[in-house]
């Protein structure tokens, strides 16, 4: 089981970027995928989860409005769009996969390596 995250980088306040997280046929067989992240000196924190037969999603309460998450089926792919990016969504970003909706990270079973965000003032 592997999933692999990708699209960080170092964008200014007000930018945007797109994270993916591509995963195995296994992978992606599982209920829900996510995606947390963790700053510096913090405690990793929930952003969005996506059920991946239905695409019903929900939001960390912090980006809702900005952040869209969606998934390509055919292509095994998850997708963070960010958009009106704050210095406070600095942070590791990783995705995941899990067996029920949840803002828990001890929820999710499998988990990527991580793509670093950062954005400056």
């Amino acid at each position: 089981v592997q999933l692999q995250a990708s699209g960080g980088g170092l964008v200014q306040a007000g930018g945007s970027l797109r994270l993916s997280c591509r995963g195995s046929w296994r992978t992606f067989s599982t209920y829900t995928v996510g995606w947390f992240r963790q700053a510096p000196g913090k405690e990793r924190e929930f952003v969005a989860v996506i059920t991946w037969s239905a695409g019903v999603t929900y939001y960390a309460d912090s980006v809702k409005g900005r952040f869209t998450i969606s998934r390509d089926k055919d292509k095994n792919t998850m997708y963070l769009q960010m958009n009106s990016l704050k210095p406070e969504d600095t942070a590791v970003y990783y995705c995941a996969t899990g067996s029920a909706i949840s803002r828990s990270s001890s929820s999710y079973d499998y988990w990527g390596q991580g793509t670093l965000v950062t954005v400056s003032s």
